[in-house]
């Protein structure tokens, strides 16, 4: 059974950094696409970025294209979400979940998504 670990996450001063990762266990992600959600308190979980298991390609939401960059390492089963030039508004729980298909969807709508993992903090605060 596939299985969702991630890290990564903390607190940083807006304009700041991060790299969260995500850790599959009990198979594979060679078929499966990844994406990456955020939930802030008291609001929706929202879909961030994506990678196709496919062709590697990706998708990200508006509000974090130029700033987020999502990546894969098929040899680690893991996948990446570098995050830079945070904002106040980036704080949220982040998880990683699976999408059963070979390429992205947009929208990213948490209702096609399984597997999810426990998520981790990213506090962005001065």
């Amino acid at each position: 059974q596939l299985q969702f670990v991630e890290s990564g996450g903390g607190l940083v001063q807006p304009g700041g950094s991060l790299r969260l990762s995500c850790v599959a266990s009990g198979s594979t992600l060679d078929y499966y696409s990844v994406g990456w959600f955020r939930q802030a308190p008291g609001k929706e979980r929202e879909g961030v970025s994506c990678i196709s298991s496919s062709d590697s390609s990706t998708y990200y939401t508006d509000s974090v294209k130029g700033r987020f960059t999502i990546s894969k390492d098929d040899a680690k089963n893991t996948v990446y979400l570098q995050m830079n030039n945070l904002k106040p508004e980036d704080t949220a729980v982040y998880l990683c979940a699976v999408l059963y298909g070979s390429l992205c969807l947009d929208p990213q709508l948490p209702s096609d998504y399984s597997a999810w993992g426990k998520g981790t903090l990213v506090t962005v605060s001065s």
